[in-house]
């Protein structure tokens, strides 16, 4: 396996990947597909050898944590995200608060490791009404 890097995850050595790799090349691919994918056309696309059974079962698995949708052609699916990557990663970091006192520290910790544009940013959004979801 050659280091490939994944945007979401960072660079996968060969000797190793790190825990959601594959499941953060296999979303890249679907994100940036402009159409519902098969296993067969992840597998080729997130390249690196895997096995289609390998590819199969991160589908699988990602469809059953609600991340994907599926629907059946032929005798197999194709897939396509449930949601797009921004909303996928706000979710992410919603999940990564923890509850009680903690979430002051983790939130403090969070907008303190922000670069001076994207603590701009966020000020502004913050200052912004919010939008009926």
């Amino acid at each position: 396996m050659a280091d490939i890097l994944v945007p979401e995850v960072g660079i996968v050595t060969k000797d190793r990947r790190r825990p959601g790799a594959l499941e953060a090349a296999v979303m890249t691919v679907l994100w940036a597909a402009d159409m519902p994918l098969t296993a067969g056309q992840v597998q080729e696309k997130v390249g690196d050898d895997l096995a289609y059974n390998t590819v199969q079962t991160i589908l699988i698995r990602l469809h059953e944590k609600g991340q994907l949708q599926r629907r059946r052609i032929g005798r197999g699916h194709e897939y396509w995200p449930a949601n797009d990557a921004a909303t996928a990663a706000a979710a992410q970091m919603r999940a990564a608060l923890p509850d009680g006192n903690d979430r002051h520290a983790a939130l403090q910790q969070f907008a303190a490791s922000l670069d001076a544009s994207d603590a701009a940013l966020l000020r502004t959004l913050l200052a912004e009404p919010a939008q009926p979801a």
